[in-house]
């Protein structure tokens, strides 16, 4: 089974070199993947009408995954970069298209896209897109990128969007996987129907239920568990014997990578406790400690 590290985009700085440091050493350490984090803005939770039900607050620093991608697309030269997940639908498509298909190029293949629908609305509003709508544009959207990835000229008339006989240059050399996350059962089926893979932000402990639904939707859909790929979470303030339980228990479900999340922000909203990580080098150690554990 694959290994992921979940990069500490809150936490990590802005001091280039401890980013390329983290990354390096989580592909030295032997990882698979880093999955990045997204938000656009940060916004004040008070006062809201509807509550913003998410964990993250305009005190949580985000680096901009396709930025980031970029900057370590030539830092690294193994490890896989996923966004995990992308907000898509408050981003213009074919813009996005142009950004993953860079970051495919500058990595030699190394980029995975997973999307999501988010639950931020302020930041959409900021953006200038609906909100409401967010799920009926994801699937547009998804046609639309593989289109822009394999066609060298798209002539593209959706509900959406509207390409008049357009393309991007330079494409990836491949149609970049697009992996789903999300915990509810129209993002399980909509990863069934048009996805290449799932990224669960939890335990197996607590995805095992979601995961069954997930293989029940693929064998509906004619397509085969085996082989779809899926990514879960653990919390490094879990320790040693439940990184251990529940490395076996996603190897045992068919899981093909289990991700660590090493940072204090928001880890209450995942039902984990803080660790108090000082520096740099306690990020990685995380990494290496876990590494060590189920390796």
């Amino acid at each position: 089974m694959k290994l992921g590290a979940i990069f500490p985009t809150p936490e990590i700085g802005n001091d280039p070199l401890a980013v390329r440091d983290w990354a390096q050493a989580a592909e030295d350490l032997g990882f698979d993947h880093i999955i990045a984090y997204d938000h656009v803005l940060g916004a004040v939770h008070e006062g809201r009408d509807p509550a913003l039900m998410g964990p993250y607050t305009e005190r949580d620093p985000f680096h901009e995954p396709f930025v980031l991608f970029g900057y370590l697309a030539g830092q690294t030269s193994r490890v896989e970069l996923i966004t995990g997940v992308l907000i898509l639908t408050q981003r213009q498509t074919a813009l996005v298209a142009k950004q993953a298909a860079e970051v495919d190029v500058l990595s030699s293949g190394r980029m995975l896209l997973g999307v999501g629908t988010g639950w931020n609305w302020v930041e959409y509003d900021a953006l200038g897109v609906p909100y409401g709508d967010r799920g009926k544009r994801l699937d547009e959207q998804v046609d639309l990128l593989r289109q822009l990835w394999r066609e060298p000229v798209v002539d593209f008339r959706g509900t959406y969007h509207r390409i008049d006989r357009a393309g991007i240059l330079p494409q990836p050399t491949r149609c970049i996987p697009i992996w789903f996350g999300g915990f509810s059962e129209v993002a399980l089926r909509r990863a069934a129907r048009i996805g290449d893979g799932f990224l669960f932000g939890s335990t197996p402990k607590r995805m095992q239920t979601l995961h069954t639904s997930l293989r029940g939707h693929l064998e509906r859909e004619g397509r085969k568990p085996a082989e779809f790929p899926c990514d879960a979470v653990v919390d490094f303030s879990q320790g040693p014997d439940e990184w251990r339980e529940e490395f076996e228990l996603w190897q045992g479900l068919g899981g093909t990578s289990l991700s660590l999340r090493a940072m204090d922000t928001a880890v209450e909203a995942v039902g984990h406790q803080r660790v108090g990580y000082e520096g740099l080098r306690s990020y990685i150690d995380a990494l290496e400690q876990f590494r060590d554990t189920v390796r």
